[in-house]
């Protein structure tokens, strides 16, 4: 019986396959790829754990950390005091690893930091990983190296806010997809549907601003035919839709009796909380949308917003340094692969992170505003077509001018047009908008004259190769161009070490943009850590502890700005009244009377800096002042402490 022969696989499988062993195959790595990565890592270590003690903590996010770090009902739910009375008002993912932390070093800053900083160097690490698989070791070093260096990176990995692991888990999303286009399998696309979905536990829907782009990219690219690529994209979509609204589904089908009170909702609803509060009253007037607490919206419009605010003078320093030659990259690295096959896949990443730029570019623009620290997201993009196209002009570059004897030369540079000038131009285009962007500070003017010899002296090498020219000088003037792009953004970057220039804990950034440097141009800003109380908080403590004779909580504050300092300090139950901006409708008069009656809360701290509700009014009516000098203060500031105990 004649035996059927197999099917032959055709010209792009076999590309396909032969790409995948070069990618995975250690063997094939340069010899100067693992100390390279290993001085990457290392040089991202320091930049973001230097001086982790002194670690820049959210006061809102910090207070939750240490109670979520106390108690198994704060730590799930994200309850922001000891008791999980009421949540803060984000999803509690991106916290779990701090509290996890502190519950195991104790209730020090640099314990409630570290898991930003482990975060971070895993996303360099990982960036690296995926850039190599795409577009090969030189590319995957300039990445790494980019997003080290991002001033925006470094300030915010030093920080405790979710954008840290936001970022890491969708660059891991990325990665699994990219896997899921290069090998024709279902489980990799599954895989990128959960880190989605965990990304998303993380700082909500943001996360899925990359959903749009890794479908795009799977369909475009992805093998196979048409109708079976559609229905993997909705399995991966699936997941990650289920992944992402699991906690929701449990904190909605938990009784509210079992559960703190969910911050920001005018219903206690978990979907209010993340499509209203964090979501419609973003990109509409309405500050009530889907049950939002009136007034949330205005709160956030931090400005930062429209067609120019990636290039502000606010935003563009922290993270905007390599956007041309990212730009540049995404265009001509699509553009060049016309007529290549559907499933190229170098032109498939260049899709992806350009796609990553754009849309979460055109999300920004249009929402009500950004903190500057909200555009690190967008730096693992950035870094990726930054590396990328590097290689893509580089490989153009040394195509044009391998050596030759000097007829063939002539031919083959005429053939070749002007492709090998967009490797200078790329680099002088990057060390020409690195003056544009550091201008109006002039804040590392110092840096400027280097930043242009490195250029001109890698502009000028590369320019005047010829056929017989040294590979060494070349290699050198490579170096030069690429230290050119990256020397200026490099020093941002360093300045964050110096609280000076680190930017608030509310919102970090790098350099003289932060809240800090123009609040206080000669000295560093005070930061108050995990278990290090003010005079006052010390004093204030001691007398609550004094006089607390079994109430359920140490006493209640208005508003979580009331409470932050004394939550930081001591994991005790404080019922914050409420909430983040103190107006969440938690605890009603009504409850806060019948906690009173039941003897669970005699003292309250109130403040004139928050509004007026209906529960601070009914404290004010009912409850006795307490002069500060009863606990040894000789004034309190705006602060004013209630004892609510019935008189005698």
């Amino acid at each position: 019986m004649t035996a059927i022969p197999a099917a032959q696989p055709t010209a792009a499988q076999r590309g396909r396959r032969a790409a995948n062993r070069r990618s995975d195959r250690p063997e094939d790595a340069p010899r100067w790829e693992r100390p390279a990565l290993a001085a990457v890592l290392a040089v991202a270590t320091v930049l973001y754990s230097w001086g982790i003690g002194q670690a820049a903590l959210h006061p809102f996010y910090g207070a939750a950390i240490r109670s979520m770090a106390g108690s198994w009902r704060a730590f799930f739910f994200g309850g922001l005091d000891a008791a999980g009375s009421i949540s803060i008002d984000k999803l509690p993912g991106a916290f779990w690893p701090d509290a996890v932390s502190v519950w195991l070093f104790g209730p020090h800053t640099w314990a409630a930091a570290l898991p930003q900083v482990v975060e971070g160097v895993l996303t360099v690490w990982l960036l690296h990983r995926i850039v190599r698989a795409w577009a090969g070791p030189f590319a995957a070093l300039i990445a790494a190296l980019a997003l080290s260096l991002t001033p925006v990176t470094v300030a915010l990995n030093r920080a405790t806010i979710p954008d840290t692991a936001l970022t890491l888990l969708l660059v891991a999303a990325a990665g699994a997809l990219q896997k899921a286009v290069r090998t024709e399998r279902l489980l990799p696309l599954i895989t990128c549907g959960i880190w989605v979905g965990l990304a998303f536990q993380a700082k909500m829907l943001q996360a899925w601003l990359v959903l749009p782009v890794f479908a795009a990219v799977y369909q475009l690219a992805a093998p196979g035919r048409p109708l079976h690529r559609a229905v993997r994209v909705l399995v991966g979509g699936a997941v990650a839709l289920a992944v992402s609204c699991s906690w929701m589904f449990i904190a909605w089908a938990t009784p509210t009796a079992d559960r703190p009170y969910l911050d920001g909702t005018s219903d206690n609803n978990p979907f209010a909380l993340v499509f209203g509060y964090n979501g419609l009253s973003r990109f509409s007037s309405d500050p009530t949308a889907f049950g939002a607490v009136a007034g949330t919206a205005a709160s956030r419009t931090t400005g930062n917003t429209g067609w120019d605010m990636l290039i502000n003078d606010t935003v563009g320093p922290q993270v905007a340094w390599l956007l041309p030659l990212a730009v540049l990259a995404a265009i001509l690295g699509v553009g060049r692969r016309a007529g290549r096959p559907r499933t190229d896949l170098p032109r498939a990443g260049f899709l992806l992170w350009g796609g990553w730029l754009a849309v979460h570019a055109l999300v920004f623009s249009v929402s009500n505003g950004n903190h500057a620290y909200y555009t690190a997201v967008i730096a693992p993009a950035l870094a990726a077509l930054a590396g990328g196209g590097l290689a893509l002009f580089r490989s153009e570059y040394e195509a044009t001018y391998e050596p030759e004897p000097a007829a063939e030369y002539e031919a083959q540079h005429e053939a070749a047009g002007r492709r090998h000038l967009a490797l200078p131009a790329a680099i002088a285009l990057t060390a020409a908008w690195a003056l544009v962007l550091d201008w109006p500070t002039r804040f590392v003017s110092w840096l400027l004259p280097v930043a242009v010899m490195l250029a001109l002296c890698g502009v000028v090498g590369l320019c005047s190769r010829g056929p017989r020219t040294s590979p060494r000088k070349i290699h050198a003037a490579l170096a030069a161009g690429i230290a050119a792009t990256l020397v200026v953004p490099a020093g941002w970057a360093v300045s964050s070490l110096n609280p000076l220039y680190a930017g608030a804990a509310t919102s970090p950034m790098a350099g003289p943009v932060g809240k800090s440097y123009h609040e206080h141009p000669r000295h560093a800003p005070r930061r108050r850590g995990l278990d290090r109380p003010s005079a006052r908080d010390t004093a204030l403590l001691g007398y609550l502890t004094t006089h607390r004779r079994g109430e359920k909580y140490l006493l209640a504050t208005q508003a979580a700005y009331t409470a932050e300092p004394l939550l930081r300090a001591k994991s005790e139950p404080i019922l914050v009244m409420g909430g983040f901006t103190g107006s969440t409708p938690f605890p009603t008069a009504q409850q806060l009377g019948s906690l009173v009656t039941a003897h669970q809360l005699r003292y309250a701290l109130l403040t004139t800096q928050r509004p007026t509700t209906p529960a601070t009014t009914w404290m004010k009516s009912h409850c006795t002042r307490i002069r500060p000098t009863a606990y040894g203060v000789r004034t309190d500031g705006s602060f004013t402490l209630y004892d609510c105990a019935p008189q005698r």
